[in-house]
């Protein structure tokens, strides 16, 4: 009697753990759940790639700050001369013509739209 309990019991065990398995297994491999985990994924990917982007950027701007300082070091430049104030010119100038022309008046005429 208690082998035949046993044995019932330890198949009730077996099917339901194996059910709970190919329950969950089909869940994952629903259209939705797929389509979840591709996005979860790919923001993943794009975080990393993100982060890598910054350091290199980084690194390339303390790299360039360096090479800077060595350069003007090699070249006995120590201060940073101020710039001369930016000049404004023309492209293009025409003294023939006035700077402000009257715009054509234009007269309503329905005959036009028939």
């Amino acid at each position: 009697m208690f082998r035949r309990t046993f044995w019932f019991s330890t198949g009730v065990a077996a099917g339901v753990w194996a059910t709970t398995k190919v329950n969950r297994k089909l869940r994952q491999l629903t259209p939705e759940h797929l389509a979840v985990t591709a996005t979860n994924k790919a923001i993943e990917a794009g975080q990393r790639l993100k982060d890598r982007a910054v350091g290199f950027a980084l690194d390339v701007r303390d790299n360039m700050a360096q090479r800077e300082a060595e350069l003007e070091e090699a070249l006995g430049i120590h201060e940073h001369p101020e710039l001369p104030a930016p000049r404004r010119h023309t492209a293009i100038e025409n003294h023939s013509n006035p700077k402000y022309i009257e715009p054509t008046v234009y007269w309503n005429n329905r005959n036009e739209d028939h």
